[in-house]
């Protein structure tokens, strides 16, 4: 008797183990699927995003402000600071990064016009500069940071 049982058992068992598992096929929609639609490609950014590792660190900050100090005791024109001067219109403000937008034309002896961002010091320069706005402003070249911005009419 306990020969019968194990073999209808085994006979059970190894029917049920045989069956193939077929998964369902996949809908057109589904990402998987070789027909389905891709993403559609975003255009790359036209400005720059910054993370931290581009922004100065607190030791680079207390060296430029020794460097500073260094400057106001040197007699005049012996380290001047070299500045450019460009035109453009503000296309965003990051107040918090003390950062701006710009779309500029060209800056003679600097660069070709293009849309970057800049950081700004002061940061106090940015209270009132909206994106829109047209402006001048001047880049102390050394440390490529805007020192001075205009608002033109």
């Amino acid at each position: 008797m306990k020969r019968h049982i194990l073999k209808i058992l085994s006979s059970v068992l190894a029917f049920s183990a045989c069956a193939a598992y077929q998964p369902q096929p996949l809908s057109q929609d589904h990402p998987a699927h070789g027909d389905a639609a891709s993403a559609p490609r975003q255009a790359p950014s036209l400005t720059l995003a910054y993370t931290r590792a581009d922004m100065p660190s607190q030791q680079a900050a207390r060296a430029k402000a020794g460097e500073q100090n260094v400057r106001a005791e040197a007699p005049a024109g012996a380290m001047e600071q070299q500045t450019v001067e460009g035109e453009g219109k503000v296309v965003a403000t990051v107040a918090s990064a003390s950062q701006i937008v710009v779309e500029h034309g060209e800056i003679k002896g600097f660069m070709e016009a293009m849309t970057m961002g800049y950081r700004v010091d002061p940061p106090a320069l940015l209270e009132g500069i909206k994106a829109g706005d047209k402006v001048r402003f001047t880049i102390d070249v050394p440390s490529k940071v805007i020192i001075k911005i205009d608002r033109s009419k």
